[in-house]
């Protein structure tokens, strides 16, 4: 059977299938497999007693359940959602949301497709424009969402700022960050906290994006799907912004829905009209389910207290005991762990591994336990970087039982790795001399 050109964006080994692979892989097969490389959001008990609160409102509602899975929606989306989102947004912004200023789609991964290539590729004088991320690793789910053969991404490498012994955080180094206005940048996405690796990008530094992206004329899409205003997974400050140019991204996914695939789109009415179109093109209209859901817990802001109360603590816990499993089980080793500062993962860093990641990864799940390799992370750079091949991401959304488990593992791999691979090295080196 042939295919067009278009087909060989499936065939590539992508991050991200590998990761939907793995998750879904681990969830059917019933063994006993440690999952610390998915996304799936933990299920926290209260969160879920509240949202089977709310499905029982509905079902009990007469008819309302029946609208919910026997009606589209437009292509917008679930309008008394969008109306009760946007005055949450509107007190959030401390600026006038309306409805024209929301879109839902079928996903984040969904709407970041859109949006993606509403900004770059080719235009119309010729241009080739692309997606810039300024301060990598980011999201693994970028990097393949482009249709066209050119690459869409350029990426700006970090600073790495060493916050104590075992300790380090990303920072966006401005003084490399290109952006004219004319130039070849579509427009710049960052996400925060940054998945994979918990980083807050600060407010100081979101201004700076802010005003920067403004005046070269290009959009600022901020992906906050682990996020304020939900789910607010964030241990330190951070302020959600708002501008005419910044499309503002949210999720239920991290709320514990997944499953439901709602992603929420903020932006001007031009950007929100041309998403609506996608949506009616591409999908007809996005689900009704999530946004039937949660509409009542927007009303009421209960979603802003479960998400301050509960899912942050949870979470933020999580993160702790993580980060203690590493500074125990791994005190031999050179790891490195990026500072934790939201979201649901760590982000392990293996200076001069004598190993890759990748061949990390198959070691790690020949023995049971899943993490995704940090290659996968750094759409984008024009120059390799050995830095790309020393990182692991970890979830530490699973149960305390797994990651106690998967961490042990990774440890003694990893202590294999400085220890028999790294004397293996030298014996060649020594042999060619």
């Amino acid at each position: 059977m042939k295919y067009s050109r278009f087909s060989s964006r499936f065939k590539r080994d992508s991050g991200v299938l590998r990761l939907m692979q793995d998750l879904g892989d681990a969830l059917d097969c019933g063994e006993n497999i440690q999952m610390l490389g998915g996304g799936n959001p933990a299920n926290i008990a209260e969160v879920g007693g509240v949202l089977r609160r709310e499905m029982e409102r509905l079902l009990a509602d007469g008819g309302k359940f029946e609208q919910m899975v026997g009606n589209y929606d437009s292509p917008q989306g679930n309008r008394a959602f969008i109306e009760a989102l946007a005055e949450l947004l509107t007190e959030v912004f401390d600026h006038p949301i309306g409805r024209d200023n929301i879109a839902i789609t079928n996903g984040s991964q969904a709407g970041f497709g859109i949006l993606f290539n509403l900004f770059a590729g080719r235009y119309a004088d010729g241009a080739f424009r692309k997606i810039l991320l300024p301060v990598t690793p980011e999201y693994i789910g970028y990097g393949e969402v482009g249709l066209d053969d050119q690459p869409f991404f350029t990426a700006n490498r970090p600073v790495i700022e060493d916050i104590d012994e075992i300790t380090f955080k990303y920072r966006v180094d401005f003084e490399r960050l290109e952006l004219d206005a004319d130039g070849e940048i579509g427009a710049v996405c960052i996400s925060r906290p940054t998945n994979p690796t918990g980083n807050v990008v600060t407010d100081r530094e979101m201004e700076k994006l802010c005003r920067l992206t403004r005046a070269a004329g290009v959009p600022l899409i901020v992906d906050s799907a682990y996020g304020p205003p939900f789910p607010s997974i964030v241990f330190n400050q951070a302020k959600p912004l708002w501008d005419d140019h910044i499309i503002f991204c949210l999720s239920l996914s991290k709320l514990g829905l997944p499953g439901v695939r709602t992603g929420i789109i903020v932006a001007n009415a031009d950007v929100i009209g041309q998403v609506t179109s996608s949506n009616a093109i591409f999908n007809l209209a996005p689900g009704r389910f999530g946004p039937s859901l949660v509409t009542g817990l927007l009303r009421s802001r209960e979603l802003l207290s479960l998400c301050g109360e509960t899912i942050m603590p949870y979470y933020r816990q999580k993160s702790r005991h993580a980060l203690r499993l590493v500074s125990e089980l791994m005190a031999d080793l050179p790891v490195r762990v990026h500072s934790s500062e939201g979201g649901i993962f760590l982000w392990l860093w293996f200076p001069d591994m004598p190993i890759s990641c990748e061949t990390l990864y198959q070691r790690l799940k020949q023995r049971g336990v899943l993490v995704i390799a940090g290659q996968h992370f750094f759409p984008g750079l024009a120059q390799p970087w050995r830095h790309c091949d020393e990182c692991i991401r970890v979830t530490y959304a699973t149960d305390r039982a797994q990651i106690e488990r998967g961490m042990q593992i990774i440890a003694e791999e990893v202590r294999r790795a400085y220890e028999s691979d790294a004397a293996t090295t030298e014996v060649a080196k020594t042999a060619t001399r």
